[in-house]
């Protein structure tokens, strides 16, 4: 029987990024597409962030927006992708809206997500929820 301690992939900590986001600190939007950009670059994927920087930038701008509390930014690089998670501490779970043409820019955060991330998803937490994506190696 194989001691999975010994695989060396489980010894090694993936690249991450965590981050506190203060309430209603716009400034955290471009702080952690920055942050984001900086982690990718580490990662050897610096130039095909964009969709991920995007992507980051509407979960980070809902929760800050759309919240009265802090929340806390978690980016992890494997070998497998990205998976970028923002927890804020308020239960209600977001809606995923469908774009109207002349509803401006607003509501669109979670059509993006959904429609550019591999993967997506809302987790319940005790006290609030994270929502979160995940892009493949070769998208991230």
């Amino acid at each position: 029987m194989e001691d999975k301690a010994d695989d060396v992939t489980e010894q090694v900590a993936a690249p991450q990024l965590r981050r506190r986001l203060g309430r209603a600190d716009l400034r955290a939007v471009p702080e952690a597409r920055k942050a984001l950009r900086d982690l990718l670059g580490q990662w050897g994927k610096h130039g095909q962030s964009d969709v991920a920087e995007l992507l980051t930038s509407e979960l980070v701008t809902n929760a800050i927006v759309h919240t009265d509390h802090d929340a806390v930014l978690t980016a992890t690089v494997g070998p497998r992708g990205l998976r970028v998670e923002v927890r804020d501490f308020v239960a209600r779970r977001p809606r995923l809206r469908v774009p109207v043409a002349d509803d401006g820019t607003n509501g669109r955060g979670l059509f993006l997500v959904q429609s550019l991330a591999d993967s997506w998803g809302v987790r319940a937490h005790g006290v609030g929820k994270a929502v979160w994506f995940e892009l493949g190696a070769e998208a991230a």
